[in-house]
């Protein structure tokens, strides 16, 4: 068993928590106001240019070329993903040049950027894999054998593709690489899975 396993292991309560919450339900069966989306889009717009700038931080911190390397590798991914957003941002009328962060949003962003300025490469990829980890998670649940035709089946296929499953494993093995089973790994993984619970939780409380 590997470290990023066991902290994935010990946070199972959240992961099912963000599964079982009303909004992830709502995107799967295809059935989520489309305002709850597009909230959702550009507050995770906003969080996905934080984590980008903690990939470079972590880039680094990286006491070798490999460990460089990955996570300047993984910020492509991230750029993917912000591509996505800004097909949903067209397609649906957000501007996310005007997006406001949400205090759940705030709060995730301002803990990832401290951690990222002021720890050690092992708790920064502690501190992220939570997020690709989680959504490598969800998007599996949700895909079926053929995928469902709805608004919200570029997300589902987005995150249950393998590309991005290889993306959480190449993270995960950076946590491993780098990181020790020690209460602040284990807190701080923690902390990122509150914050991914309580993400979708606003996203779902919206209001207009």
């Amino acid at each position: 068993m590997t470290l990023s396993k066991d902290l994935w292991n010990l946070n199972q309560d959240l992961a099912q928590a963000c599964l079982d919450n009303p909004f992830v339900q709502g995107v799967a069966r295809g059935t989520l106001d489309r305002q709850r989306f597009t909230y959702y889009v550009g507050q995770d717009a906003f969080f996905l240019e934080a984590f980008a700038r903690a990939y470079s931080l972590a880039a680094v911190k990286s006491p070798d070329w490999e460990g460089f390397n990955a996570f300047h590798t993984l910020t492509t991914g991230v750029l993917e993903e912000l591509r996505l957003h800004e097909g949903y941002a067209a397609d649906w009328g957000v501007d996310l040049r005007v997006v406001e962060p949400a205090p759940a949003t705030r709060r995730y962003t301002d803990f990832l950027l401290a951690t990222a300025w002021g720890s050690d490469v092992g708790l920064v990829a502690a501190a992220m894999t939570p997020c690709l980890r989680l959504y490598a998670f969800l998007g599996q649940q949700l895909a079926t054998e053929t995928l469902p035709d709805h608004d919200y089946v570029d997300w589902i296929g987005t995150y249950s593709s393998p590309e991005f499953e290889q993306l959480a494993q190449t993270l995960e093995s950076l946590s491993d690489r780098y990181a020790k089973m020690t209460e602040a790994v284990k807190s701080t993984y923690r902390y990122a899975m509150l914050c991914e619970r309580d993400f979708f939780q606003a996203a779902w409380e919206m209001t207009a």
